[in-house]
């Protein structure tokens, strides 16, 4: 029985000896295989490149018999349009020919007809040349009948269609005044009074003296003082005049400027109701009415802006509004005028349908101005547009303030209703005082002009000078000049004189027949 050992050592041998005779048999066996698929794989790869060959000269034929088909549809399309193209053409050659043909005709015929027209020309020449020479003797014979030259003629008629065209004029005058007074002064009369209805203001009341009650007579010693000495530091301090006299209990403070009369007024009372008078209680007691005052101008302007219902109007502005309240205009408080101008500009802006805010914020500042010309030098116009523009204020606003005394021609409907609205306040009844003597001039004046006109008999300035009522010599002025002589001396009378509203010029003729029974 073979041990262990040599089944091993047995085992050894046999792969010793017979494994590389496997390797190289198993070697060989898969060379020839690979070298079998390699053929095949060979003659396949041939196969397809035959048949690619193949199918690409088919493609190709394919592809030179549709470009060959494609050429020849082009070929017959081109050769169809040409065609087309050449019978067109022939056409247009016919059609042009035939208009040459036509246009020669027509040639031919014009040249005959400028023979034709020549030839009347000619004879038309002749026949002028012949009516002339009747014409002249005619005008021979009318100038030997009538007894006048042809000047003289044309001089006659010019001056009978001149008379007949001013006829016209003047009736188309009447009916076109006619016709707007139906629409326009009606429309600006409901407009104006219900303005003026619906805003009631005050008469005029302010002047420039202020008047202080005294408990007694007593009391005027002790403000005079001793030498003096109290109301000299009174006046100083204040820069008013004390007129101390004989009325009893009563001391008058005079001065030109309201603001100061005011602070002297409150500073009297005051001094009065404590009793203590000397130069240093004078001293405190003024610097005190002063404030006081300062705080009234700025709630009177604060008071004013909240009435009329206009905001965002910078503070200072609101502070020289409140100067205003002490400042008047012929008598006219200029705070009340201003708002009255606002009520009234802002109605009529509402009936225009124009915005009533900028019209109200305009009227209200108009007269700003007018805070400033005791401290500035200038009109109070420039005035007040120069300190609306520096405050930044409307351009509508500034050009109402502008233009709201004719100081230059109003561009927007804003400022004409300031114009109006200021023009209505200040004319109204009871809203200024006038100085007696002026007033007589300025009636004097009217009736002057009225007389200047050639046909005026009489003038009389009634209702306060508002009317002229001119009577015309009925011989020399007829009914259509009556139009023409009132429009001239409206004009003459605005280019003469300065007045607050509007006259009327009223033009009366009068014909009478007189003749008696005997």
């Amino acid at each position: 029985m073979p041990t262990p050992v040599i089944i091993v050592i047995s085992v050894l041998v046999s792969l010793i000896v017979f494994g590389p005779i496997g390797f190289f048999l198993g070697f060989i066996q898969r060379k020839k295989i690979a070298e079998a698929k390699i053929g095949s794989a060979e003659l396949e790869a041939t196969r397809i490149v035959d048949e690619a060959v193949k199918e690409a000269e088919r493609s190709k034929k394919t592809a030179v018999l549709e470009a060959k088909e494609q050429i020849l549809k082009e070929k017959n399309e081109t050769e169809r349009e040409l065609k087309e193209h050449r019978a067109e053409i022939t056409r247009q050659e016919h059609r042009i020919v035939a208009k040459e043909e036509a246009l020669d005709k027509k040639s031919e015929n014009l040249d005959r007809k400028n023979e034709q027209l020549s030839q009347k020309l000619k004879e038309a020449d002749a026949l002028k040349e012949e009516i002339g020479a009747v014409l002249d003797k005619h005008m021979e014979e009318l100038q030997r009948i009538s007894g006048c030259t042809i000047d003289e003629a044309k001089a006659e008629l010019l001056e009978r269609i001149e008379a007949d065209v001013q006829h016209d004029a003047a009736l188309k005058i009447i009916e076109i005044e006619s016709r707007l007074r139906e629409d326009a002064d009606k429309k600006a009369k409901e407009i104006i009074s219900l303005a003026i209805q619906r805003c009631a203001s005050d008469h005029v009341s302010e002047t420039t003296v202020s008047t202080v009650a005294l408990p007694n007579d007593d009391m005027k010693g002790r403000i005079i003082g001793r030498e003096g000495r109290n109301i000299r530091a009174i006046e100083q301090l204040t820069g008013v005049d004390l007129i101390i006299d004989d009325t009893p209990e009563a001391i008058t403070v005079s001065c030109f400027d309201p603001i100061r009369r005011e602070i002297a007024r409150l500073t009297l009372e005051k001094l009065i109701s404590d009793g203590r008078i000397h130069p240093t209680r004078i001293e405190d007691t003024v610097e005190k009415s002063r404030k006081e005052v300062e705080t009234e101008i700025k709630q009177a302007g604060e008071r004013a802006t909240f009435e009329i219902g206009i905001h965002n109007i910078n503070p200072e502005l609101v502070k020289l509004l409140g100067r205003l309240k002490y400042r008047t205009s012929y008598g006219q408080n200029v705070l009340t005028h201003s708002l009255e101008v606002a009520y009234i500009s802002g109605i009529i802006a509402d009936e225009l349908g124009v915005d009533s805010v900028i019209a109200k914020r305009a009227g209200l500042l108009h007269d700003i101005g007018k805070a400033l010309t005791a401290e500035v030098e200038g009109s109070h116009v420039q005035l007040g547009v120069d300190v609306a523009k520096k405050y930044k204020e409307n351009a509508e606003v500034l050009h109402a303030i502008e233009a709201h005394h004719g100081d230059v021609e109003p561009q927007t409907i804003i400022a004409v209703i300031v114009q109006a609205a200021d023009a209505i306040s200040a004319a109204r009844p009871g809203a200024r005082r006038e100085n007696l003597e002026n007033y007589i001039k300025r009636l004097q004046k009217l009736e002057e002009i009225a007389n200047e006109f050639g046909g005026v008999e009489k003038s009389y300035a009634v209702q306060a000078g508002r009317e002229v009522r001119i009577m015309v010599k009925p011989e020399e002025v007829n009914d259509e000049q009556m139009v023409l002589v009132a429009r001239d001396i409206v004009k003459k009378i605005e280019e003469s004189l300065e007045y607050p509203g509007q006259i009327k010029i009223n033009v009366i003729r009068e014909s009478r027949a007189v003749d008696y029974a005997k």
